[in-house]
This record gives structure tokens, C-alpha cells and sequence, in this order.
């Protein structure tokens, strides 16, 4: 069976024409921006942009990606994320082509467009999709600063003991110390930051960004959560600097950070007009 997959994509190589697994919600949307989403034949349960992306055979999602699925749709190359090692190894032991990047942070974000664009001789889409991240950045210069921004991932009906912030290691604090300000949350540890309400109140954040992707098209359970925080004794709070972006690209680390950095301008400028 092994051997017969192996003739395959053999073949296929040979016709030129790629067949793409993307493995990550990211990957996914960069692959597509390039024009290359013909070519995608199975990505993951959670890569659901463009919409397109919702009929491609899934095979998986994050920890649960099957390489037998895989192996179905016989791949010519795929594409993924540097944290799933085993899959990684696994694939290059049936001598699958498979790339793997990084998008943590802008720079990472940016290096992996223009890799990817080289890899599909889309080098002049990459580079726009790369220009048009390097602009927003640009707009956010001198709005306001040196103020403490809390960045609230996926915030719940209740201010609970687990309440997930972004750390100073992802694209988020790219984005916060170009404009000029600071990440209210501050600590060399690279894990997932897990507060709770007594750590926040020391924090005192001036301004707070909740990532609510999940409330998209529900304003009054948005407000809802958003009052949760306006209760609490920080100056954010004292202010009205609670702020809620609640569209799916908040959280993807793909060229539609752009969008991203956008709402985080015209949240400045709201705070600035004040």
C-alpha cells in the first residue's frame, strides 16, 4: 500500500500540479491570500477561512490530526506549524514533503508570507500582503502612549481564577510596543499567561482589549461581558477603555492581522478623543 502511495506522488510531482495540506488555521488563510487555494485538498476542522475552506476534506483539528487522513488525499507537500514535532517526524519518515513556520510574532508572520510566496513564485502578492501589515503598523504611531494594555483571550460570563491574557511573546506585543505603549501583563515565561481578577486589579491596566471571536453577531452578550469588566477598581475601568473585537481573524496569525491592527488603531484613537 505504502509503495503504490509512494508511485502516486511520484506521478504527481511529475505533472507539476501541487496538491496542499495546510495544517493550521494560519497556514490555511496565507496559502489562499497567495491564489494557491485550488490547490488545497484537506486542512483542519478550524480553518474556516476564506469560506471555501469549509468544503476541503478535514483531517483533524490542533492535537488530533490523523495521518492517515493525510496519506488519503496524497499529498504533494504540507504545511504546517513548528509545535507538532511527531506529526512533523512522522511525515518525513514516508517521505512526505512538509514545511513548517512560525507566525508568533509579526516578523514571523511576515518571514512566513515571503517564504511561502517564494515557494508558489507568488513573491509580488506576498510582498503586498506583507506591505499592507507593514502600513497598518505605520498608522499607529503617536495616537496615544505609554499607556498599559491588558489583551483578554476568549473572556467568559464570569471574571473566574482562569482568565487568559496574551504574554509578551506573541504578535499582540509586536503590535502594542509600536504604538507606543506597553503590555499591562509582564513575565520572561513563554507559557500561556493564566490570570485572575486580584492579578489584573495589581496590573492596572489603562485600556482593555478583550478577544471575543465568539460573540460575533451577539451585541447585548457582548455588553454583558463587557460590564463584568467595568466593575472591576482599574483605571481601564474608571475610564471607559473596555474595548471587545469580536470577529474570527482577532486570534489568526495570517495576513489578516492587518485587520486586527486596524480595530486596535480605532481603539486608540477612541481612547485619544476622550
Amino acid at each position: 500500500m505504502k509503495k503504490l502511495l509512494f508511485i502516486l506522488i511520484f506521478c504527481i510531482n511529475l505533472l507539476g500540479q501541487e496538491r496542499i495540506v495546510t495544517l493550521s488555521p494560519s497556514i490555511n488563510e496565507i496559502v489562499f491570500a497567495l491564489d494557491e487555494g485550488e490547490n488545497v485538498v484537506a486542512n483542519t476542522s478550524f480553518c474556516d477561512f476564506p469560506p471555501e475552506s469549509k468544503n476541503i476534506k478535514k483531517i483533524g483539528g490542533y492535537s488530533s490530526i490523523s495521518l492517515e487522513k493525510i496519506l488519503e488525499v496524497k499529498p504533494t507537500i504540507v504545511i504546517g506549524q513548528d509545535y507538532d514535532e511527531k506529526l512533523i517526524e512522522n511525515l518525513k519518515a514516508l517521505n512526505i514533503k512538509i514545511l513548517s513556520y512560525k507566525t508568533n510574532t509579526l516578523e514571523n508572520i511576515k518571514n512566513t508570507i515571503i517564504q511561502l510566496g517564494i515557494l508558489f513564485n507568488k513573491e509580488q502578492k506576498a510582498k503586498e500582503l506583507v506591505n499592507n501589515i507593514d502600513k497598518k503598523l505605520d498608522s499607529l504611531k503617536s495616537i496615544v502612549e505609554n499607556k498599559k494594555i491588558l489583551i483578554v483571550i476568549s473572556p467568559k460570563n464570569s471574571l473566574s481564577n482562569e482568565i487568559y491574557v496574551t504574554g509578551n511573546f506573541l504578535y499582540f506585543e509586536d503590535i502594542i510596543k509600536t504604538s507606543g505603549n506597553e503590555n499591562a501583563y509582564n513575565s520572561l515565561n513563554k507559557a500561556q499567561p493564566v490570570v485572575n481578577t486580584e492579578k489584573i486589579i495589581n496590573m492596572n491596566p489603562d485600556i482593555i482589549v478583550l478577544l471575543a471571536p465568539f460573540y460575533d453577531g451577539k451585541p447585548k452578550e457582548l455588553e454583558e461581558i463587557k460590564k463584568l469588566w467595568i466593575k472591576l477598581p482599574i483605571n481601564a475601568a474608571k475610564q471607559n477603555n473596555i474595548y471587545a473585537v469580536d470577529k474570527l481573524y482577532a486570534g489568526i496569525p495570517s495576513q489578516r492581522v492587518e485587520y486586527f491592527i486596524d480595530d486596535f488603531r480605532k481603539i486608540l484613537e477612541d481612547v485619544r478623543n476622550k
